[in-house]
């Protein structure tokens, strides 16, 4: 009888650990109830002093919300602002911003709030909800689609697959097309650069109300103010974006050492069968950001023939969160994710175009374009307490990537950061008035895991500024759609044209009506500027 309960007990402990290890990964690999609300640590801003621009009372707003708070993807920056208004039309812009002037009070224009330092509200101002404009017209003809500010990439891959893709558009799909206007933000093309290259142009409406058309032959200078602009020049209300055939591309990655990649991507920048790449360096511990996995997308035939799927949804996205999760929490897990990438995630790649339609593509995968952009990252979502996950973006010269490289990896190790995950991207000269490229450049985009409590969000901030720091020492720049860890010198040295921006900011919107959190922390540092001159536009009103 002993003998038997003492093999119970024994049986016992593989089974605790399994349950053990069952309740710890549940939570990991659930999914989110929610957006995330962790805290509000964006900078303390001087209270909203309304000034009313119109004696007039106009109409009451959509309301979706009176009063509250909103925050962003970061679950960082919770801002107290006077409502959020549903847009389902442009008259409810115009409505919206006329209220906004009878009351004295900032507007910002919001779509998913992917940005992370409250570049979509303002303390006590108005949110315009832009997600209602999202209708979408393709113009086979012109090889064009015209879609509603609000629409996201998903929802336009979806409206013009199988036979079309976009031009440009950001890696993921999650994001509306007025951020990714906003922002400039790019992608996987490495031909195709930014959304600017294949912008037609934008219709918004300004700050007295007027709606204007701005393209790189209508109101050039507003054009070239607005992509990029973070909403602080108007609300766009749609855009004219460029389509290309839905080509079909044979998947491949090698797997280099990183001082290797420049020369690896001359190869790729110099063939012109390749469509998309992009590269992921190792987060695992013993070979950080020393390994690198450069994944192209060569196109494999113009027979457009051949059919493409239906457009489907990333598989597996509870283990793919789980895999995450776990790796932020040991270097253990970190160097299984990187393991796993390198020798398992490749064999487990959908083929969206079947290797008998290929006929003779012997062990290739094949996939349409659109495909490998269509992932709303599902697994990047969670519940979990007490942290988060942050983005940073670095663009660096390009004959400069491997000692930027070096340079974060002492960072990281130094600091003791915990790095999700690290990709580089390629990207050319953006023409834009606040361009992250003035020259051709490698975009480095980073995931990191901080704690939500204030050593956290201290730790962040030094890293944050370090990485900036040495950013500058290389010749580069950093993405402004993040965090605001950064100081006006640091803004100045890395965009020396930030002073005439804001002031033709000034010159279009002399009331402010546009403003945002991160206008407001460090425009007054730049208010000495003189006042650019501002333009008639050709709409055939006068200029204000």
């Amino acid at each position: 009888m002993a003998r038997k309960k003492l093999w119970l007990a024994g049986a016992s402990v593989p089974a605790l650990a399994v349950t053990g290890g069952a309740i710890y990964a549940l939570p990991l690999a659930a999914d989110p109830t929610g957006p995330k609300d962790c805290a509000g640590v964006l900078p303390t801003l001087a209270p909203v002093v309304a000034k009313p621009l119109s004696t007039k009372r106009p109409a009451a707003p959509n309301w979706s919300q009176r009063g509250g708070t909103v925050n962003d993807a970061s679950c960082l920056s919770r801002t107290a602002v006077a409502g959020v208004v549903q847009i389902r039309n442009e008259a409810d812009v115009a409505t919206a911003i006329a209220h906004a002037r009878a009351n004295g009070l900032p507007v910002s224009a919001a779509g998913v709030k992917h940005s992370m330092g409250g570049q979509a509200f303002r303390a006590g101002g108005v949110v315009l909800d832009m997600r209602g404009l999202k209708a979408i017209r393709l113009d086979e003809a012109a090889g064009t689609v015209t879609v509603g500010a609000g629409a996201t990439w998903h929802a336009i891959q979806q409206a013009i697959h199988p036979r079309f893709a976009v031009k440009a558009m950001q890696s993921t799909d999650i994001f509306s097309v007025g951020g990714s206007i906003s922002v400039n933000a790019h992608g996987m093309d490495h031909q195709a650069g930014a959304i600017m290259g294949s912008l037609r142009s934008v219709r918004l409406m300004l700050a007295d109300g007027r709606i204007v058309t701005a393209s790189r032959d209508e109101n050039a200078d507003l054009f070239r103010h607005v992509v990029g602009g973070y909403g602080l020049f108007g609300v766009i209300l749609s855009a004219t974006l460029e389509v290309v055939p839905n080509a079909i591309y044979r998947s491949e990655r090698a797997l280099i050492d990183y001082r290797d990649f420049p020369a690896t991507f001359a190869r790729i920048a110099a063939d012109p069968s390749v469509g998309l790449s992009y590269v992921h360096l190792s987060t695992a511990p013993g070979s950080l950001l020393q390994e690198a996995l450069v994944y192209q997308y060569r196109q494999f035939s113009e027979d457009q023939a051949l059919a493409r799927a239906p457009l489907g949804e990333v598989p597996s996205t509870k283990l793919r969160r789980l895999t995450v999760n776990l790796a932020k929490r040991a270097d253990a897990f970190k160097s299984v994710k990187w393991w796993s990438e390198k020798h398992l995630e490749h064999r487990l790649e959908a083929c969206t175009v079947t290797r008998a339609q290929a006929q003779g593509s012997g062990e290739a995968c094949l996939v349409a374009r659109n495909d490998p952009m269509h992932d709303s990252v599902a697994y990047l979502f969670n519940d979990l307490p007490g942290e988060t996950d942050i983005l940073h973006e670095y663009f660096v010269p390009r004959d400069r990537i491997v000692p930027f490289i070096d340079g974060m990896r002492r960072l990281f190790r130094a600091q003791d950061a915990n790095l999700v995950n690290a990709s580089i991207r390629a990207v050319g000269r953006e023409d834009n008035v606040l361009s992250y490229a003035p020259a051709p450049a490698f975009s480095v985009v980073l995931y990191l895991n901080q704690t939500t409590d204030p050593a956290g969000t201290a730790r962040m901030r030094k890293l944050t500024s370090d990485l900036i720091d040495l950013t500058l020492a290389e010749g580069g720049r950093f993405f402004l759609p993040y965090q605001l860890h950064y100081s006006p010198e640091q803004l100045a040295r890395s965009y020396p044209e930030i002073g005439a921006f804001f002031a033709a900011k000034r010159a279009w919107d002399p009331a402010g009506l546009f403003s945002n959190t991160w206008y407001a922390r460090y425009a007054p540092a730049f208010a000495k500027q003189p006042a650019a001159i501002r333009p008639s536009t050709t709409s055939g009103a006068p200029a204000a």
